[in-house]
């Protein structure tokens, strides 16, 4: 390429990033002004099909959202406020150490009619807790590796003791779908829980508290539910819930194939509703025509990041005993200029950020919090002590013993992620530092990082909560998405020692501003010692078709059927 197209080509980039700059500040989504009626479906898209029914024994996508639409737990965290819903739950009382809440029971049935009582709040945390069914939920409902004691004095009522004070609270509950005991009480009894409420099994064995029913199940295809005759919520009206008489849920095989039927008209949301950065240009233009609508819901909580693999096991390569020396990881950081990544791999729609808690995170993220340095001398500075030098004029800098300087990189293929490594590979080569990137799938990746075969892995993951306490399985050196290092039986740095402290504390302490303060303390560690780098997070745009109406998008997944009992659709709509 001449140096005539290279300029060219940086300048189309820098317009196309401007124009979109202009075209995201200057949106501004139009009230819907069609009345919300009863009736109607639509029809949505997933990246992934459901292997169980039952989320006491299954944590994948698929069972997450069959849980969403057909259970509820005791109460909700309003992903719009951040605040705790009575839900099953109507009421509650406190005791004065925080550690006991006593709560009140709606009057309800389940969608095959069969009576809620507390007798399916006991069956909930005995099998949750049961080690015979290794359910995922297990260590997000302990407090200090303890479980909580729930007991019931009538069937009505539920006292849940915390093994020990606990900031969150009930918000703890918000993750736990409360599964029928009738349906799989006997199941449980015989250790065949897991095997029960499978795909293959007829669908009339399955009973739920949430808003719709899963009427049909074609394994990779499709999942269809129906209106839960018996849900429990009316709206303000009295209009009993859900408002849709049904939602279809098309199996996708990849993020494209959800954009371009979205955009085709033939889906109306998808599950996982975030607009990628290559894709917002079009759906832009769609918005202009009438054919889609975008909803800006803010700064993501979930940003990307760069891991190192940190542990002591494992064939150690070059690469890893590099990145095993905190000031070769703080050279990555100073190198890389945040700004522009925002501005080119995402086009304007992101922002700079340093450390897991993004300003989208607006109950727990601090003004103040040390912003990102671009410093390429201090970088080269910080190389050039570790005695890593361009010792041979090839550009790439070299050890004292000729090994060259470099790491291996795995990410994502045909993703944003792979695109940002590229970016990052090239401003670290610009520093002398190589980077061999390494494209996979989703699956490839988890099974390189589950084995520890990787130097670094550019990738993504999902909190559960906006509360980091809720989060401490990435915070704790022993939790399984403590990324650089995970599952530890005993810390093994003194720095990941202070954090478990600090965020043991910070999970006792009952003040906000307390735990606050602690854990500003932790993310400073953090920032230091940087085993996991951040760089952006990208503004969260979701879109979906005109005919859905009432949509409460967030930016914590899932972004629009967390509130689906309140989705509705454009009444008297053509057949699709």
């Amino acid at each position: 390429m001449t140096t005539t197209r290279k300029a060219l080509g940086a300048a189309l980039i820098v317009l196309l990033a401007l124009v979109t700059i202009a075209w995201w500040h200057a949106r501004q989504p139009g009230p819907i002004t069609p009345a919300v009626a009863r009736g109607g479906s639509l029809i949505g898209s997933m990246r992934s099909d459901a292997r169980s029914y039952d989320r006491y024994v299954e944590k994948t996508a698929g069972t997450d959202l069959v849980t969403l639409l057909t259970q509820a737990p005791l109460v909700r965290i309003n992903r719009t406020t951040d605040e705790i819903e009575p839900w099953l739950a109507e009421r509650w009382t406190a005791s004065a150490d925080g550690r006991t809440y006593t709560l009140t029971l709606r009057a309800m049935t389940f969608s095959d009619g069969v009576p809620f009582t507390s007798a399916d709040v006991l069956f909930a945390f005995e099998a949750i807790y049961d080690d015979r069914v290794k359910s995922p939920l297990k260590s997000s409902l302990e407090v200090d590796a303890q479980p909580l004691q729930v007991s019931a004095p009538d069937a009505s009522t539920v006292v849940i003791t915390f093994p020990a004070p606990f900031g969150p609270g009930l918000r703890i509950l918000d993750n736990l779908p409360i599964l029928p005991k009738h349906k799989l009480g006997a199941a449980l009894a015989a250790g065949t829980l897991a095997a029960s409420w499978t795909p293959g099994q007829p669908l009339e064995t399955v009973a739920g508290l949430g808003p719709f029913v899963l009427r049909e199940h074609a394994s990779g295809e499709r999942m269809v539910f129906g209106r839960n005759p018996h849900y429990f919520r009316r709206d303000a009206t009295g209009t009993p819930l859900p408002y849709l008489d049904s939602l279809t849920m098309l199996i996708a095989p990849d993020q494209t194939t959800e954009a371009l039927r979205l955009q085709g008209g033939e889906i109306d949301l998808m599950a996982n509703g975030e607009v990628r950065a290559q894709d917002y240009p079009a759906f832009k233009q769609l918005e202009r025509q009438g054919r889609v609508r975008l909803h800006d819901v803010g700064i993501s909580l979930d940003p990307d990041a760069l891991w190192f693999n940190l542990s002591p096991e494992g064939r150690p390569t070059p690469g890893r005993m590099l990145l095993a020396n905190k000031s070769f990881r703080q050279a990555i950081s100073y190198a890389v200029d945040r700004q522009l990544l925002a501005d080119t791999v995402y086009l304007g729609a992101a922002v700079p950020v340093f450390g897991p808690i993004t300003p989208g995170n607006r109950r727990w993220y601090v003004e103040g919090t040390p912003p990102p340095v671009h410093d390429p001398a201090r970088a080269r500075t910080l190389l050039d002590q570790l005695d890593l030098k361009d010792r041979d004029g090839d550009g790439l800098r070299e050890a004292a013993d000729s090994t060259p300087v470099r790491f291996s990189m795995l990410t994502q293929a045909g993703h944003v992620r792979g695109r940002t490594a590229e970016a990052l590979q090239a401003q670290l080569k610009a520093l002398g530092i190589g980077v061999d990137l390494v494209s996979l799938d989703t699956a490839g990746i988890i099974g390189r990082f589950s084995t520890g075969d990787y130097d670094s892995i550019y990738f993504g993951t999902q909190a559960s909560s906006t509360d980091p306490a809720m989060n401490l399985d990435f915070w704790l050196s022993r939790g399984d998405s403590h990324l650089w290092n995970p599952g530890q039986p005993f810390p093994s740095t003194a720095w990941e020692r202070r954090i478990d402290d600090l965020m043991t504390q910070q999970v006792h302490a009952l003040e906000p501003a307390a735990r606050r303060s602690l854990l500003q303390q932790v993310q400073e560690i953090l920032g230091d010692e940087l085993p996991i780098i951040y760089f952006v997070a990208p503004r969260v745009s979701v879109a979906t078709s005109p005919r859905v109406l009432n949509p409460a998008p967030v930016a914590l997944l899932p972004q629009l059927l967390w509130s689906a009992d309140t989705i509705a659709a454009v009444p008297d709509a053509p057949p699709r």
